[in-house]
């Protein structure tokens, strides 16, 4: 055999013969880009040298590597790999991804409607979104996803594409999750059927009595502030002169919104938030602006730790200005601000560019270290193990990070926003029999199937006669015991006891819903929250504390106990 048999044949794909093209655009895009966001940069000349690392490696892989590749796939894979050194939340979506999530905010979408984070090649929960069948079915928030119809969802490589494919699909279609709950010893198996997720971010407006009134804001979308403001002026025509805002398990999304409805309730031309980054194009001021809707009267401010991001910018001002009492559990502490770059193939980067900040100075961002996500992503769980959600006394606070309110009241950063007034998470009427009727959606099924058969009977009632003098009998807690049973959930007498308090309650707030809640424009769930909202005991917490939000607005601060 001579030597020029002995040469490979040179067979290059049409992609291959395209590559240095390819390669060539984008270092040319990316010190473009790099330019224009570090111009004057000292190190763009290491830049330019791993630009130039990176093709040469990556050309040498598709020439030369044994078996067929996906250069597109590598390269998706290493920018993912590359950010993980950098902080929790600076992230890289492909085409697919960045459509996906970009509906979260902007439109609706078919699929079990949970807002989620992967942290060290697992997925968890950051909230269910409300009216969604996660929520139905009692999915929460730190809630690890561990498998999806027996496939696994956790592991070395799993993407947002993997969840966004896996959890996303036609509307009335089933999907059985695995979950690892903390507190609880054994995973549960949940059922969902996938369904619209709403789009609508103001989930509740209602008034509670003659002048209290309450607001459930579930995301910063794009209608948020529109939603929002709609809610506030259809309040105030019924009376309204307190307000009770619920931020629990609100994620967050766009500042903007989160800053137009702060401008709702504070006067004059106040400092609302601040942002500081490396590059001081990035830093901007965003100050009250427009006369408010409410700026006179008593508020109260709900939160958890759900309640992040443009949650915290909301409650910050708020707290920081003493224009609200903030009651409930520490949030969740995120104060990175992320700009999304559209990329040239419509993928997307979210880069981390700024801090921000509230009113006072203080960063509410908890504590993280570059490219170590996993005790970042343990957080939740480190505050139920540490008692911190039971009891106040367990939040270690930051005393290095002290600020004041406009009047003298201290306040801390480095971790969340402090509440006000501490609530614990209540926990009385939980039970793994519990858990185990909303993973088969036993609660649920049961209530509209009571509802449809009864609902000519209920409609020749309002749903304030409803609400005042209906009662979950025990005939229909056996056929619901009955329906379990069929299920193959084994009745456990004591479980049931303990939780039964919470089942009869769900159940007459989803027949409420089902029979009356349709008549609603705007996916306002109010006949839900009202039949829940007396049973839980922040929102009772709250009601109890308007005499302290009045001395709060009025400036007198002897009722109140600052965090110091």
């Amino acid at each position: 055999m001579s030597k020029e048999e002995n040469k490979p044949a040179i067979n290059n794909s049409p992609y291959v013969v395209r590559m240095p093209i390819i390669i060539g655009i984008t270092l040319a895009a990316g010190i473009l880009l790099g330019s224009t966001f570090f111009s004057g940069n000292k190190n763009m000349k290491e830049v330019a040298r791993g630009y130039s690392k990176f093709r040469e490696v990556l050309m040498l892989v598709e020439n030369n590597y044994v078996d067929s590749v996906s250069t597109e796939e590598l390269v998706d894979y290493s920018i993912t790999k590359m950010l993980e050194k950098l902080d929790p939340h600076t992230a890289y979506f492909n085409v697919e991804e960045a459509a996906a999530a970009r509906s979260q905010l902007d439109s609706g979408f078919d699929g079990i409607g949970v807002e989620f984070n992967i942290y060290n090649d697992t997925v968890y929960v950051v909230t269910p979104l409300s009216g969604g069948p996660s929520e139905t079915i009692g999915i929460l928030s730190g809630d690890r996803i561990l498998k999806v119809d027996q496939e696994k969802l956790s592991g070395p490589g799993v993407t947002n594409a993997d969840v966004f494919k896996m959890l996303r699909g036609k509307r009335g279609t089933k999907v059985n999750l695995l979950i690892e709950r903390v507190g609880l010893k054994e995973n549960l198996t949940f059922t969902v059927t996938r369904d619209r997720i709403p789009t609508y971010s103001v989930d509740a407006a209602y008034m509670v009595d003659q002048e209290i009134g309450y607001i459930k804001v579930t995301r910063f979308s794009e209608t948020t502030y529109d939603e929002f403001k709609s809610a506030l002026m259809s309040l105030k025509a019924e009376g309204l002169k307190k307000l009770i805002l619920d931020l629990r398990g609100n994620p967050g999304g766009y500042m903007e919104r989160a800053t137009s409805m702060a401008d709702e309730f504070i006067d004059g031309n106040k400092l609302l938030v601040y942002t500081k980054g490396k590059d001081s194009r990035f830093d901007k001021k965003t100050e009250a602006h427009i006369d408010g809707i409410f700026e006179k009267g008593p508020v109260i401010v709900l939160m958890d730790e759900g309640s992040a991001s443009a949650s915290e910018i909301l409650a910050g001002a708020l707290q920081d200005h003493d224009r609200a009492l903030v009651i409930g559990r520490r949030s969740y502490g995120k104060g990175l601000v992320q700009m999304p770059v559209k990329l040239s193939d419509g993928s997307e980067l979210r880069l981390t560019i700024s801090r921000y900040y509230t009113p006072s100075g203080r960063s509410i961002q908890k504590p993280y270290e570059m490219g170590k996500g996993e005790d970042y992503s343990q957080d939740l769980s480190h505050r139920y193990e540490s008692g911190e959600l039971f009891n106040a006394d367990s939040i270690k606070l930051d005393k290095s990070k002290v600020y004041k309110t406009d009047g003298g009241r201290y306040v801390y950063g480095g971790g969340g926003i402090m509440p006000d007034v501490f609530v614990p998470r209540d926990t009385l009427t939980n039970s793994k029999y519990l858990f185990e009727l909303y993973a088969k959606n036993i609660i649920r099924e049961y209530a509209l199937k009571y509802a449809n058969t009864q609902q000519k009977k209920l409609v020749k009632s309002s749903f304030e006669q409803y609400l005042a003098q209906f009662k979950v009998t025990d005939a229909m807690m056996k056929e619901l015991i009955k329906d379990a049973t069929l299920a193959g959930i084994e009745y456990k007498q004591a479980e049931f006891t303990r939780s039964r308090p919470l089942i009869e309650a769900q159940t007459k707030a989803i027949i409420g819903r089902y029979v009356w809640g349709r008549n609603h424009k705007g996916g306002l769930n109010n006949e839900v929250y009202r039949v829940l909202n007396p049973t839980d005991n922040v929102y009772r917490e709250a009601i109890h504390h308007f005499s302290q939000a009045s001395d709060l607005e009025a400036g007198n601060f002897s009722s109140l106990k600052t965090q110091d």
